[in-house]
């Protein structure tokens, strides 16, 4: 039995589309459709149904999916024990908000770059709704994102939700601490209108009474700090991104009396019996974040 049939079966099972599954094969349409046919023909069994316009497993395809998947996790573990020590070739499309982005991918990317010769990413940055429909429609492997999937087919976890600051201009912000009421006379600049630091931020000024006189929403961290650099407002930003980004821009990060809400962080990720990619990146990414927490607590005793 021919295995990339097997994958491409597994695919658009999984996708619950023949176009979706042969943009992740990089196949075209038809050479698709025309593994699926040899593999039915191969079983002597129909295992896609394709009335109505709506793609669905039959009965047979049902009973056959657990053990494509079981077929492809074992060639995959065949080639792992076969292969004398030398590194598996892995692709991944990762997907993250530009939190994530500044505050610990890109030093995770750099060592994964350095460690794992096999590991090929493709990068995509977008906001939370952006990612989270590309990861349903198969677009994209693995996404780190504000909310979590709901669908069948992908998984989500939890890590560690990310401390939110207020960030200014060391030239115009000189004091030690300022009350939440100070900044919101100020021009306060957080992420696009509607995503969750935006709706926590206002919730954190209303809980206290109070109403910022100006807010503007920006989606680029990038630009985000330009203007407060420049001497415009201040910022909401994840602590350990704005840390990262003191080492080469003018920033300071401010001591305010009301605390911000944390932003959640969720990993959200569709099984691939055939990769260890998935793995190996969570694996990466809970060590990094695990370190941080070790240091940061190290410097708290101290």
């Amino acid at each position: 039995m021919n295995l990339r049939f097997v994958e491409a079966f597994y695919w658009v099972a999984s996708l619950k589309s023949v176009t979706r599954a042969a943009e992740k094969l990089h196949l075209t349409q038809s050479a698709m459709s025309s593994r699926i046919a040899a593999l039915e023909e191969e079983l002597g069994a129909v295992l896609l149904d394709r009335r109505d316009k709506q793609l669905s497993l039959t009965v047979a395809g049902l009973r056959f999916l657990s053990y494509a998947q079981r077929m492809l996790e074992l060639q995959r573990e065949v080639k792992a024990e076969m292969g004398s020590g030398k590194p598996q070739a892995m692709t991944l499309r990762l997907g993250a908000i530009e939190s994530v982005l500044h505050s610990w991918l890109i030093p995770i990317v750099e060592k994964m770059r350095r460690e794992h010769d096999g590991l090929e990413l493709e990068l995509t940055v977008e906001t939370t709704p952006v990612l989270l429909d590309q990861i349903q429609r198969g677009s994209l492997d693995l996404v780190f994102a504000a909310l979590p999937a709901a669908m069948e087919g992908l998984r989500s976890q939890a890590l560690q939700p990310m401390e939110m600051v207020f960030v200014g201009n060391p030239r115009i912000h000189r004091r030690r601490r300022y009350r939440l009421a100070d900044l919101a006379d100020m021009d306060v600049l957080t992420f696009q209108r509607g995503s969750q630091p935006h709706v926590t931020m206002l919730d954190v000024f209303r809980q206290q009474g109070l109403k910022p006189a100006r807010v503007h929403t920006i989606s680029s961290i990038s630009a985000m700090t330009e203007l407060v650099e420049g001497g415009f407002g201040v910022a909401t930003l994840p602590r350990s991104a704005a840390l990262r980004l003191l080492e080469r821009r003018s920033l300071k990060l401010l001591n305010c009396d009301v605390p911000l809400q944390p932003l959640p962080v969720f990993a959200t990720y569709r099984i691939d019996p055939s990769s260890v990619a998935v793995e190996t990146v969570l694996g990466e990414v809970h060590k990094f974040i695990g370190q941080q927490d070790h240091t940061k607590a190290r410097a708290s005793k101290d």
